[in-house]
């Protein structure tokens, strides 16, 4: 039972925190289309409030189950203070505890007090939400490393949490879009071609720093030998993460070269039904599949390259 707490408590924090850190930057790097006054698809702001806020429950209910965890105890009720205290104060994940909620309680203070958007406010929006996000791989694998190995695996956790917050975010900034009409305005339409031309090279540096990092990462972890991607639980579940990422390259490949391409002929033409409907279902794969990997990310976490818990 705890497993499975834990699990939908990992899956949770990915979501969010991914959503909070990739949401305002992409609408950083498209802040010019994005904020004029003809384009009023994507609330940044209220995006990110409910996401901090969000992530603050997560985190509470992510301290309880690994203070029940830490101290052994059969019930949540039978937690006392001194271990939180001992946590909060006398291990690395308490730390890393406190500085992520420290962000998000900012986070959701600036959010509130800020109405316009503006680009100083977003740049903190994502500044502070890339601390929260980096604590994260502080309950990863990386973490229970030691000496020399502990900090390589560490960043390359990071960089990979934020590599990975980067795709996710414009995914689902994309998908906002497009969402809220079947026939969406021409000038959305042309805000939308003009960011997902933009987000092609940005994407590249994606893929490789997803793929750079996740072959670090599984160095540190289960070494060189390849035998565990079929010989465990957990290399079957990591080898089910890594067909889907393979699915989401293909669907990203089929967006870039085609349906991109395609739309912006569609606008041309004044024709856009066809290319609209094709780019919205493959944003919603891609989107599900990037779900799908995240929940795979969560089962992981529990547990260990041997497959046990």
């Amino acid at each position: 039972m705890d497993d499975w707490l834990s699990i939908v408590i990992r899956f949770a924090s990915y979501v969010d925190f991914l959503l909070l850190l990739g949401v305002p930057l992409f609408k950083l790097m498209n802040w010019t289309q994005l904020s004029s006054p003809s384009e009023r698809g994507l609330n940044t702001r209220q995006i990110v409030l409910w996401a901090a806020g969000a992530g603050l429950l997560i985190s509470m209910a992510s301290m309880l189950v690994l203070a029940k965890a830490m101290s052994g105890v059969s019930q949540f009720n039978e937690l006392g203070q001194h271990v939180f205290e001992m946590i909060l104060t006398g291990t690395d994940v308490g730390v890393a505890w406190v500085i992520r909620v420290l962000a998000l309680a900012v986070i959701v203070i600036v959010a509130i007090a800020v109405r316009q958007p503006k680009i100083p406010s977003h740049g903190v929006f994502a500044a502070l939400a890339a601390i929260a996000l980096a604590t994260v791989a502080w309950s990863g694998h990386g973490a229970m490393d030691e000496g020399a190995r502990r900090y390589p695996h560490l960043i390359a956790d990071i960089l990979h949490l934020f590599a990975a917050a980067v795709w996710v975010g414009a995914l689902a900034a994309f998908a906002k879009l497009l969402r809220q009409a079947k026939s969406p305005s021409f000038d959305r339409l042309v805000v939308l071609s003009r960011a997902l031309g933009s987000f092609a090279t940005v994407g590249t540096l994606i893929v490789v720093t997803l793929v750079i990092t996740g072959a670090v990462n599984y160095w540190l972890t289960a070494g060189f030998s390849l035998a565990p991607l079929v010989s465990s639980q957990y290399g079957l579940l990591l080898s089910a993460k890594l067909f889907l990422f393979i699915a989401m390259l293909g669907l990203a490949a089929g967006n870039r070269y085609h349906l991109t391409p395609k739309l912006e002929r569609s606008i041309k033409y004044g024709d856009t039904a066809a290319a609209v409907k094709a780019l919205r279902h493959s944003l919603i794969l891609e989107l599900g599949a990037a779900l799908l990997i995240l929940l795979l990310v969560a089962f992981l976490g529990v547990l260990s390259p041997s497959g046990e818990t």
